[in-house]
């Protein structure tokens, strides 16, 4: 029996097991045979049909072998045409004295006087090869030369830029971030026009190899902030980024928390006012919603309107928001403890409405709640899935006929309905999407507590969020500041917001370069409008 051989093979089929896929880039490197090139690519990439290996010859007079290596769907086509083979296979584009040329020279002119194109990369690692093949680029070989040439030519399908859907608004910009990310900083640059504001690029994914960019104001954002941020990006370690929300899971601090910790928008004035505020935005290819961080709790009940409006317009809405918020989490619980266990603190007249109403009910109110909130989360959750020109027929439709047929068959009190459509409707009124689901959440394990305790168990309850809310940080910044910790300059925007002239510091908590706002000259102007 040959045991050198069967070692051998367990070897192979060891190292085989242990290696992933698109290591292999890292064991071979690029020649100057440009066949053992194409062999090299080909083996990497696959034999997949919409990889092209277009072959052909520079010049009449050269006969020097070349290879355009392209993926169709990825690039734009004229581009390559137009651009790169029309001049490429022009007869005359060198000097007449054509054999004293070397290679190097060769593609030196050709890289610097031939092609019309806007990015060339000149590259002699297979990874930055491969990367930029799967990227939309094209790569040019050419016989006896070791280096290749990564040409851009991206030219995918896209989505035009639109109104956002999640965060619209009466008042304010009208156009929102799209699926692709260069088309998303672009719409930042628009309103930053500054120097200053810095775009880090990263790729992420095993398999995606998706593109992320980091993206702040130097001068004004703290620089271990943006350390922070860099470094938690580079940690991550995983074989796909789909969408934002998975670099949201992977680098917020407290993963168990039902209140996220970094806010996430469509609108790319929301994200600008966020960077000139000296917060950090994460923006991720293939997806329309950018990342914005450090956030803490006021900022999710703060919608881009506020700032559109007047301050007296937007303080009035911001105050019925915060009631609203208070009604969406406490309010069938308020109704549970009330009607089982303190209707002494009742009016009479109310109590006995209460009482009349619920007379044929067989249930008692903690079942009826919790029958009624359940009806209404499933209404709302088939309303989304449903096609958009039926779904919010649907959804009120639903939300009537099981409202009015659970009253007429006596199963909960006409009160119960009354209770759960302002619960639902309160919740509408949270800007924030994350923020609404959390106290969506936590609606439930309030309700279980109060049929317990009572009020005691609401209020036990609430300190409990309270406690959990004040521990949790984001990127190193409490959560409840600016309550907790108290800073007084930074409550000028958090349940109301001060006139534009009174708001000239910058957060405090954010510790900014520059604290200020407003130029010197504007500072004494506001100082003269102070006294």
């Amino acid at each position: 029996m040959n045991w050198e051989r069967i070692k051998e093979r367990i070897d192979e089929i060891i190292s085989s097991n242990t290696d992933r896929p698109g290591e292999k880039t890292s064991k071979k490197k690029l020649t100057r045979d440009i066949k053992k090139n194409e062999k090299t690519i080909e083996d990497i990439i696959g034999f997949s049909d919409d990889v092209n290996f277009r072959e052909f010859k520079l010049g009449k007079k050269l006969k020097i072998k070349a290879t355009l290596i392209y993926i169709d769907s990825l690039v734009d086509k004229k581009t390559i045409n137009e651009s790169i083979l029309e001049p490429l296979f022009t007869e005359e584009f060198f000097s007449d004295n054509v054999e004293n040329l070397t290679t190097d020279d060769i593609v030196k002119f050709v890289r610097d006087n031939t092609m019309t194109i806007n990015e060339v990369k000149v590259t002699e690692k297979l990874e930055d090869t491969i990367e930029g093949i799967l990227n939309g680029d094209s790569v040019l070989l050419v016989d006896g030369y070791e280096q290749v040439m990564v040409l851009n030519t991206k030219g995918w399908e896209k989505r035009s830029v639109s109104e956002p859907v999640v965060e619209s608004v009466i008042r304010g910009p009208r156009d929102g971030f799209t699926e692709t990310l260069a088309v998303n900083t672009g719409l930042i640059r628009r309103r930053v026009k500054h120097p200053s504001l810095r775009i880090k690029n990263y790729n992420i994914g095993r398999f995606s190899k998706t593109s992320v960019s980091i993206c702040y104001i130097e001068g004004i954002a703290n620089k271990h902030l943006v350390e922070e941020v860099k470094e938690r990006i580079n940690n991550i370690n995983i074989d796909n980024i789909g969408s934002s929300g998975f670099v949201e899971q992977l680098i917020e601090d407290s993963h168990l928390s039902p209140f996220p910790q970094i806010l996430s928008t469509e609108r790319p004035d929301r994200v600008a006012a966020n960077l000139m505020e000296g917060r950090v935005a994460v923006v991720v290819d293939n997806t329309p919603f950018v990342l914005i961080l450090p956030m803490t709790i006021s900022i999710f009940f703060q919608s881009p309107e506020d700032y559109h409006e007047r301050f007296l317009v937007a303080n009035f809405i911001r105050i019925i928001r915060g009631i609203a918020a208070f009604l969406s989490l406490t309010l069938p619980s308020i109704y549970i403890a009330l009607i089982s266990f303190h209707p002494e603190m009742l009016p009479t007249r109310l109590a006995l409405a209460f009482a009349g109403g619920r007379g044929m009910v067989p249930f008692p109110s903690y079942l009826e709640a919790f029958i009624m909130e359940g009806a209404m989360e499933l209404l709302r959750e088939a309303s989304i899935r449903l096609p958009n020109p039926i779904g919010p027929t649907i959804g009120i439709v639903g939300a009537l006929i099981v409202g009015e047929a659970a009253v007429s068959a006596s199963i909960v009190s006409p009160f119960m309905v009354i209770i759960v459509a302002v619960t639902t409707i309160a919740s509408f009124t949270i800007p924030d999407y994350g923020s609404a689901i959390a106290l969506r959440i936590l609606r439930f394990p309030l309700m279980v507590v109060t049929t317990i305790f009572g009020l005691y168990g609401l209020i036990w309850g609430l300190i409990a969020i309270t406690i959990h809310l004040a521990s949790l940080k984001s990127f190193g910044i409490p959560y409840l500041t600016p309550l907790a910790p108290s800073r007084l300059s930074d409550l000028k925007d958090l349940v109301v917001r001060a006139p534009f002239w009174l708001m000239y510091r910058r957060p405090k908590y954010l510790r900014t370069k520059d604290e200020k706002r407003f130029s010197s000259k504007g500072d004494d102007d506001q100082n003269e409008r102070t006294r």
